[in-house]
């Protein structure tokens, strides 16, 4: 099906209905402040800086920001999730969605920072792309965006990543005694065989077609071209910039075709993005300008200076919170953020326990192996109580029954949470002091017999760098023993590190049990399973894989739990291999879903949100989509005249929330 005839007008509808106005220049906008004849300025603090301008190389959640708002990509969404034309002006598959093509939008030009035309963006701009990002000298982290995707994509990095080893390499001997190459650790290099880039399924027909050629069937490809990995770059200036292309050291490092170019960047200093004079859609661009000023304690000097009107957006930690809604003047410019089907929040296990031995982490392994063990904690959480640390007014909108968010995704109709075998999960609050109890009986009796001891120590672990963190870790210590008893628990709740905590603590296993999140990345069923896939790092539930049930049993491991995960993975790869049915593919991914939280082997816990805010953004004017860049971008978005309070967010979203329905149904999603 083309897509070329949707009107991008339709994501300004409901704002507009509801009457809500901008106030300045630019036509419609305005920095809220002045007479109409001012530019739309926008003013907010940060306090942590990017790492990068290189989209093409970076996964950072907080490098997105920039490239989101300054290059375009072939998709992008309104404000109620349905894609849209982009720098594709259309595209459309073949018979059995195993090839996608393109056809880019005539006109379009890089830039320089400057504003100064360098050249036409054409198709070759995203074969440039895909030669670098998978070539795996250049060690994109958002490379993985490609593998079982596009075709002999895996399969060209696995041999550039070869090269790479060889040049490295000295000479040896194998185990029977022939040459071979060794790396750095003295061990054989295994040869691979060559995938020259010309193999790999991204071409440009012409200047003006683009043609992806699928590893197999894939209805949702065009979900993923919203991602930074797939955004073009010109290759001569790719070429000229070469390591420098994308260093955060200035704005003249990257070109630009999207919404805004970079006028400015001081790092840890200031950045300033000022809309783009020769962008294609520069009627639907309503900021003129946008100043970030960097500032260590930005959380807390951002909402004073909100109240002083110097930003324009500051969120409001909880402790701050109810004190402004007792103020009659503060309480009017707070709003709530709108939750974010974006990223899942869960409890993960930890069956490969990797913390110090007075942490008893044998122990551990006895009690995580037992499914009545697990079932106890899963029902003992009350999830409500928990959430109310992050949002003391409404904790129940965040509450998220399943892994998959309800509304990420559907099928002929039906969302994914509402396929039989989720169908009830999705309905019901596990939270349930009884059966906790029930479970926590069967989970003792059990474990004594297995040479367990009770209180069993829970290791938790969170980052003192994340906002309430350590509130909700307490709320949930407190809440767990007291349900379940300190005769059976003891959850032993510590800090780890503010920075790298994922790389010293999640990723080595250095915990028992802790929340985990993960984001969408395109719009398929499929992205909610990575978290779990084999010899992952979050729960670790597959690390014996291959190892006999003897020697399982020998060292504590469980092979109940085992079998339990490898039936997972049938389910998993079951599903993955249907291509040509999506409602049957969600079902049989609705079950291996169900699989995992019927045995308590995963905690859904929430979705995500930046809590309370003070902003004069309408967020309901912007770009949505719970993959990709859309929520980081500015296009759309008027300043308004007075903060967004309460009552007008309340309004806005209800009349959003049925709105969206309507123009999902209509455009067929």
């Amino acid at each position: 099906m083309k897509h070329g005839n949707r009107l991008i007008a339709l994501s300004l509808s409901a704002a507009l209905a509801l009457g809500l106005t901008a106030c300045g220049g630019g036509g419609d906008s305005g920095s809220g402040s002045g007479p109409a004849s001012e530019e739309a300025v926008f003013r907010q603090l940060y306090s942590q800086e990017v790492t990068t301008f290189n989209y093409l190389y970076t996964g950072n959640q907080n490098d997105f920001q920039m490239s989101a708002n300054c290059v375009d990509c072939l998709v992008e969404y309104d404000n109620y999730g349905v894609m849209i034309p982009s720098l594709a002006e259309s595209w459309e598959p073949n018979a059995d969605n195993t090839e996608w093509t393109f056809h880019i939008r005539k006109g379009v030009k890089w830039v320089d920072y400057t504003g100064k035309e360098v050249a036409e963006v054409t198709a070759n701009d995203w074969v440039t792309a895909a030669q670098w990002v998978n070539n795996a000298k250049n060690e994109a982290s958002n490379q993985y965006m490609y593998n079982g995707i596009v075709k002999n994509a895996e399969a060209y990095y696995d041999y550039t990543a070869y090269l790479v080893e060889l040049e490295s390499a000295s000479d040896g001997t194998d185990a029977n005694g022939s040459p071979a190459k060794l790396n750095a650790d003295g061990e054989v290099i295994e040869p691979v065989d060559e995938v020259k880039f010309e193999d790999v399924g991204v071409k440009a027909a012409d200047d003006y077609t683009l043609v992806y050629t699928m590893e197999s069937p894939c209805s949702y490809f065009p979900s993923v071209l919203s991602y930074d990995s797939y955004m073009p770059v010109y290759a001569p200036f790719l070429e000229e910039k070469g390591a420098d292309f994308g260093a955060a050291t200035g704005p003249d490092t990257i070109l630009y075709n999207g919404a805004f170019l970079m006028a400015e960047f001081e790092p840890q200093d200031h950045r300033t993005l000022v809309k783009n004079p020769t962008y294609w859609d520069k009627d639907n661009v309503f900021i003129d300008k946008m100043e970030w000023r960097y500032n260590n304690t930005a959380n807390t000097l951002g909402p004073e200076q909100f109240v002083r009107g110097e930003v324009d957006y500051a969120q409001l930690d909880a402790s701050l919170l109810t004190s402004w809604l007792q103020d009659d003047a503060k309480y009017e410019m707070v709003a709530p953020s709108r939750p974010s089907v974006a990223y899942s929040y869960f409890y993960a296990f930890n069956f490969e326990p990797r913390f110090d031995a007075s942490l008893e982490p044998d122990n551990w392994t006895l009690a995580v192996n037992n499914e009545n063990f697990r079932q106890s904690v899963l029902h003992a959480l009350d999830r409500v109580n928990a959430l109310s640390v992050q949002d003391p007014q409404n904790p129940e909108s965040l509450v998220n029954n399943t892994v998959t968010p309800a509304t990420f995704a559907s099928a002929e109709g039906l969302d994914y949470t509402q396929y039989p075998a989720l169908k009830a999960i999705s309905g019901r609050d596990s939270f349930d002091v009884s059966a906790a109890q029930d479970y926590k009986a069967r989970a003792m009796t059990e474990l004594t017999a297995a040479g367990a001891t009770f209180p069993v120590k829970v290791y938790m672990r969170y980052n003192p760098g994340t906002s309430n963190w350590d509130k909700e870790c307490q709320m949930v210590e407190q809440q767990l023993e007291g349900t379940l008893g300190k005769d059976y628990i003891d959850i032993i709740v510590e800090a780890g590190p503010s920075t790298n905590f994922l790389s010293t603590v999640r990723r080595t296993g250095d915990f028992a049990l802790m929340k985990c999140n993960w984001g969408a990345d395109y719009a398929d069923p499929q992205t909610w399973t990575d978290p779990f896939l084999r010899n992952n790092s979050y729960n670790f539930m597959n690390q014996d894989a291959g190892r006999s049930i003897a020697d399982l049993s020998c060292d504590h491991k469980s092979p109940e739990t085992q079998a339990l995960v490898e039936q997972y993975y049938t389910l998993v790869d079951t599903a993955k291999a249907i291509t040509d049915d999506e409602a049957a593919r969600y079902t049989a991914f609705a079950e291996a879903e169900a699989f995992l939280i019927e045995h308590a082997i995963v905690i859904p816990f929430s979705v995500s949100t930046e809590g309370y805010v003070a902003t004069r953004l309408n967020v309901f004017e912007a770009q949505y989509a719970p993959y990709g860049l859309a929520l980081q971008r500015f296009k759309y978005q008027h300043i308004m005249e007075k903060p967004m309070n309460m009552e007008q967010f309340n309004t806005l979203y209800a009349q959003w929330q049925t709105d969206r329905a309507a123009a999902l149904e209509k455009a067929g999603q």
